[in-house]
Order: structure tokens, then C-alpha cells, then sequence
């Protein structure tokens, strides 16, 4: 259960633009927590959802090339394995509205099943590499090779940075305590979250 200690801004309190990502939020995930506490700066918050994810995920930003459902496959393939509640419930509507299907979500796990072509297996390598609990992770001469079928170097630096973003936003969001963890979650919950939790229990 998420239980930060900075307590989230109060759902009316929050200005309309922020109010209005609550409740998506909450319709689409149950808890809105996250978008409570990142209430208590709006201006970060809105740096986040409008100019990361308007302008550069979803290409708002002319220089943005890279296509939206790749996007929304790392972002998928990565919030699966990090194992953030919020963000696996929301990304899977995101995912299904670029194209990704519930055989896709299930396979998400399973590079080798036929439902991928040889495009999202370069991508889902790429997230591999990328996620918050490899610590090996690397960009080998192979990988590129597998993305460059598909990718430019410009394209493949543009889901570098998206993939860098995502999984430090990952690490932050489990470390404040915004979100729920799930089972694949790799950070623990804190020794005093947990008392706490145990408290509340």
C-alpha cells in the first residue's frame, strides 16, 4: 500500500490542470496517490506530463520521430517488470489504444512468442537492457544491429533517453512511496513504510 511521507494534496486543492490527471487517474487505476503528492510542485508535474510525455513520448515535438506504439511497448515492457501498480494499469490503456493487444500484454514477458515480429523484440531488448534491476545492462554491438533494422542512431538515442527517463521515474516513484508495488517490483518496501503499514494494519 502506498503510504508517503509527504502526504498528497488534497484532490480539490489542486489546480484544475492537475485535478483533471487525478481523476484520470483514479478512473483508470483506482488510486491517484502519485498525482497528489507530485501536487505539492505542479510546475515539475506539469513538466512531466507535458513536456516528457506530450512533446517527446508522444511527439508533440516536431524533432520527435520515433512511432507511438514502439514508445508504449518499452514503456510497457519496462513498468511490467519494474512492477509499479499505477503505471502497469494505466500503460495498458495507453498500450491498447497504439495498437497493442491483450495477446501482446500477455506475452509481454515472452520475447520468443509469436505474437512479436522482429521490431518489438529489438524494442523489448532495448528495455531489457534498460530496466532499473540490471545493473549489467548494456548496448552491445549486437543490440544495435537488431534496432538499426528498424531504428536510426538518432531514433535509437530518442528511446535511450525516453527509456533512461521512465525507469529513474520508476525508481523515484518507489522510493517516495507513491505507488503500489507489485509482485515483479525489485525495491522493497522501506523498514519504516513497513511499520507503518503493519501500524495501520
Amino acid at each position: 500500500m502506498a503510504d508517503p511521507q509527504l502526504k498528497p494534496v488534497d484532490r480539490d486543492q489542486l489546480p484544475a490542470d492537475l485535478q483533471e490527471l487525478y481523476d484520470t487517474g483514479v478512473e483508470r487505476t483506482g488510486d491517484a496517490t502519485i498525482v497528489g503528492v507530485m501536487g505539492h510542485n505542479p510546475d515539475v508535474t506539469r513538466w512531466y506530463f507535458n513536456e516528457f510525455y506530450a512533446n517527446l513520448f508522444y511527439n508533440g515535438h516536431a524533432w520527435a520521430k520515433v512511432d507511438v506504439r514502439t514508445k508504449e511497448l518499452l514503456r510497457l515492457k519496462l513498468s511490467k517488470q519494474h512492477g509499479c501498480q499505477f503505471c502497469n494499469r494505466f500503460n495498458s490503456v495507453e498500450a491498447r489504444q497504439a495498437g497493442i493487444t491483450d495477446k501482446h500484454i500477455d506475452a509481454i514477458f515472452d520475447s520468443d512468442a509469436e505474437i512479436w515480429d522482429d521490431k518489438d523484440r529489438a524494442v523489448m531488448a532495448l528495455a531489457d537492457e534498460m530496466l532499473l534491476q540490471n545493473m549489467e545492462g548494456q548496448l552491445s554491438a549486437d543490440l544495435v544491429a537488431q534496432l538499426k533494422k528498424f531504428y536510426s542512431e538518432a531514433d535509437i538515442i530518442e528511446l535511450g533517453m525516453i527509456a533512461a527517463v521512465l525507469t529513474g521515474v520508476a525508481k523515484w516513484i518507489f522510493t517516495f512511496d507513491m505507488v503500489n508495488r507489485e509482485e515483479t517490483c525489485p525495491i522493497g518496501v522501506s523498514k519504516p513504510a513497513l511499520e507503518r503499514e503493519l501500524k495501520n494494519a
